[in-house]
């Protein structure tokens, strides 16, 4: 099984991300690679989860084929072969795409349908999430009456996103802009929430990031529902008051949390055996929700 770490190619280098190498195409396309490297608490390791970037790739192709009556994405129809020479084309099938340049909005437009994850640590301080007041007493991973759009301000490499209140996405995009990814963010979910629900998985939240095209026309970007930005539960394991297990690289987490280990560079190695079981995870959803 060939593992990507990192992508080496005839095109120019525009940015090496945790997971993402992107590539100058010309003027108006890039090319996107999805490795198989790990990110976990801000860290990259120098392992690979077996086949992560094709996994995430076809997931979030799925997701952009069924969305796009609902907003304009980034996908070209542009082949690798294209852009590429023969080899590098045939070793990037599956987890490289070919997208229009875009100039990104700097916020995560967040949804939340359950009071988990940061969401939940802020309701217990405050009583409300992204300045918005929620019922006292809810519990951990509860439903939420309706859907939250719950943005983030987008952090430079190495720090957290924030929470920011909605007024806040105004002053930074426009008040057209702001509401428009609003609305969208919510669209996008419940479609999604619907169709995970009848595979019998629970969207609890999930981030979506949009850019401007060359006419200024909102357009999906980056990647949309897959296990990295999404938290996907099983129903069948779900109860208020008890953190669901994810269909995600949790299990590294938990493995992390065990360890002494300060959660800075260098980062510790993982067994094999836990890499696999994500990769596993990973597949899984894949099946559930793409079939």
């Amino acid at each position: 099984m060939h593992s990507n770490l990192q992508t080496k190619l005839s095109l120019p280098l525009l940015y090496r991300g945790k997971v993402r190498d992107i590539f100058d195409i010309d003027k108006d396309n890039m090319l996107i690679v999805t490795t198989d490297r790990l990110s976990a608490f801000d860290v990259v390791f120098d392992q690979p989860i077996p086949e992560k970037g094709k996994i995430l790739t076809s997931i979030a192709n799925y997701w952009f084929s069924k969305t796009e009556h609902i907003i304009q994405n980034h996908l070209t129809n542009i082949g690798l072969e294209e852009v590429l020479s023969g080899n590098e084309a045939e070793a990037l099938e599956g987890r490289a795409i070919v997208v229009k340049k875009l100039k990104p909005l700097p916020i995560e437009a967040v949804v939340r349908g359950y009071l988990i994850g940061s969401g939940w640590k802020e309701y217990l301080v405050s009583g409300s999430v992204c300045g918005i007041g929620l019922p006292s007493k809810m519990a951990l991973a509860e439903k939420l009456k309706n859907p939250m759009f719950t943005p983030s301000s987008k952090a430079l490499a190495g720090e957290h996103d924030t929470n920011i209140p909605f007024r806040e996405v105004v002053s930074l995009v426009g008040e057209d802009i702001a509401e428009q990814i609003k609305k969208i963010s919510l669209s996008l979910y419940n479609l999604a929430e619907k169709h995970a629900l009848s595979r019998s998985i629970i969207i609890a939240d999930t981030k979506f990031e949009f850019g401007l095209d060359s006419e200024n026309k909102l357009t999906l970007m980056d990647e949309i529902l897959t296990p990295d930005s999404s938290r996907f539960w099983s129903l069948s394991d779900y109860t208020p008051g008890i953190s669901p297990k994810s269909f995600d690289k949790q299990i590294i987490r938990d493995y992390l949390e065990t360890l002494d280990w300060n959660k800075a560079p260098p980062a510790p190695t993982i067994p094999d055996s836990i890499m696999n079981k994500t990769a596993e995870k990973y597949r899984d959803i894949q099946a559930i929700l793409c079939s």
